[in-house]
């Protein structure tokens, strides 16, 4: 398994869970949840943050909050 941070730009996973509790509960209000899908939209130039899609909107991550989000391809 991977991380969402490890994703390139236009890649697509489904969230599996998360690896820090105290901020999933955050993640998971903003629609992370797991079994959904989501995908990179874009990433700023020097990496951080990031945008993604999820839940049928675009949220902006930063790269240790995406690192956080355990995805299957």
């Amino acid at each position: 398994m991977r991380t969402l941070a490890q994703l390139k730009k236009h890649e697509k996973g489904i969230i599996k869970g998360f690896n820090d509790d105290t901020l999933s509960v955050k993640l998971m209000e903003m629609g992370c949840l797991p079994g959904t899908e989501v995908s990179v939209d874009l990433i700023a130039p020097f990496g951080d943050p990031i945008a993604i899609g999820v839940a049928g909107y675009c949220l902006s991550l930063r790269k240790n909050e995406a690192a956080c989000i355990m995805i299957e391809e």
